[in-house]
């Protein structure tokens, strides 16, 4: 990925730092980007996060179907049922990329049953990714989702969520 390369990170200091966040459709569309802190990724054009989140949806695509093949006795063991009159124990489905880590900085995918991701980049040595990400998602249900304005897939352009979002990022990033 041209450009996410991490200069003057925050770490240096014994900062950790959340750096951007990316939500891409279920069609592989870029509806939200936006950069928390500006010494950390380099500067990207609109141009470049498009190209970031097409390319991400069609690896998260890929991964998400390279599923190692179980033995037939495995698969039937996997469906038997665990008691009587419970339902069978299924398999999870693939999940597809979650996580990559570099030496400079970490992505981390959420993807929600209805195919948005959310990806954000943050210092390697953030803790509690999962947490902050499905806190990020819950500021999208209550503010985008629930915004009778916003239509579904489209570029999200709510300035509730703008406020909110930047204000629990802030909060960690001040830690």
């Amino acid at each position: 990925m041209r450009g996410c390369d991490i200069s003057n990170r925050g770490s240096a200091k014994g900062e950790v730092t959340v750096f951007t966040l990316i939500i891409i459709n279920k069609a592989g569309g870029l509806i939200y980007n936006r950069t928390f802190h500006e010494g950390g990724l380099n500067k990207l054009s609109t141009n470049d996060y498009l190209i970031i989140a097409g390319t991400f949806h069609g690896v998260h695509a890929i991964t998400a179907r390279l599923n190692p093949l179980k033995s037939q006795q495995a698969a039937a063991a996997a469906l038997a049922p665990v008691a009587p009159g419970m339902p069978p124990n299924r398999p999870e489905p693939a999940s597809g990329l979650e996580v990559m880590e570099t030496e400079n900085f970490r992505l981390q995918c959420f993807n929600t049953l209805t195919g948005t991701k959310f990806l954000l980049f943050t210092d390697t040595a953030q803790a509690n990714v999962d947490v902050t990400i499905r806190r990020v998602y819950e500021l999208f249900t209550d503010y985008v989702m629930k915004n009778p304005f916003y239509q579904s897939e489209m570029p999200i352009r709510c300035d509730m969520f703008d406020r909110k979002l930047g204000s629990y990022i802030r909060e960690i990033n001040n830690r």
